[in-house]
């Protein structure tokens, strides 16, 4: 199995990489079994981001697919397991041990992924995807002298051991306006607004490891994250894809990320 899938347009027009990292659903099987099959497939899994986000290439915009699900390793935690948030939440580990009920999901309630097993699959996993994903921006920044990672998420709606209340309709992280120039964070939550989407900034969630290490303003590479909720565009209580329910919010998004796109261009 490969890491990821990169789907690469006939002409790349924008210096924009749209990025899933957590679509992935495979596992491998020495891992696999040692998983409560009642927990299988992972509900912890951004379903059908891909085809959400498929007008990227007819944009002329690379779409990059992680193929390993988050249970594996979480490519978007810190490579050291520092959390990401410190305000009482429930944090899954850089090797997730729960799932975001917190019910463990190994079958010898395991507390930890043995230190040896994280190393492994850091050095299997982790680190050849974070190299790959930086040298598919070093590509694209060399043709444009610019690029805006653009890493994309969902979420249930409602996940108690986060948030006390619902999710909006989408947050967008930008490590607290570190990642990304200005202009393009106020594009974003302009035209999700008035779209007539609920969008919030920096909360509940400002971006994880992956926009804030890849943003990087002064070196003309930008990342910002959307973490957007299921029921946008998915129904059967969250799991299943359907084209018709997904319309409004997968033309929204499109429309967003040309906007950026002109804005790179021209700035």
């Amino acid at each position: 199995m490969q890491l990821l899938s990169i789907h690469r347009p006939g002409i790349i027009k924008y210096p924009i990489i749209i990025h899933l990292p957590h679509s992935g659903t495979y596992i491998p099987e020495k891992i696999i079994t040692d998983i409560k099959p009642e927990f299988l497939p992972p509900d912890d899994t951004d379903w059908h981001l891909d085809e959400l986000y498929s007008f990227a290439n007819s944009l002329g915009i690379i779409l990059m697919k992680a193929h390993y699900s988050r249970w594996v390793i979480d490519l978007n935690r810190n490579a050291d397991a520092t959390p990401l948030y410190n305000d009482g939440r429930l944090i899954t580990h850089l090797c997730p041990v729960t799932n975001f009920t917190g019910t463990n999901i190994y079958k010898d309630e395991r507390k930890l992924v043995a230190e040896q097993e994280i190393e492994q699959r850091k050095a299997t996993y982790y680190t050849p995807y974070h190299n790959t994903l930086q040298k598919v921006l070093n590509d694209v920044k060399s043709k444009f002298g610019k690029v805006l990672l653009w890493d994309g998420h969902s979420i249930r709606r409602e996940v108690p051991t986060i948030s006390k209340m619902p999710f909006p309709d989408f947050i967008l992280g930008s490590a607290d306006g570190q990642s990304v120039p200005e202009n393009l964070i106020n594009t974003t939550l302009n035209t999700f607004s008035n779209s007539g989407f609920n969008i919030k900034h920096n909360f509940l969630f400002k971006g994880g490891y992956i926009t804030r290490h890849f943003g990087r303003p002064l070196e003309n590479q930008y990342a910002l994250q959307l973490e957007m909720s299921k029921d946008l565009y998915l129904i059967d209580n969250e799991t299943n894809y359907n084209a018709a329910h997904a319309a409004k919010v997968k033309n929204t998004i499109s429309n967003v990320i040309t906007q950026l796109g002109a804005i790179l261009l021209h700035a």
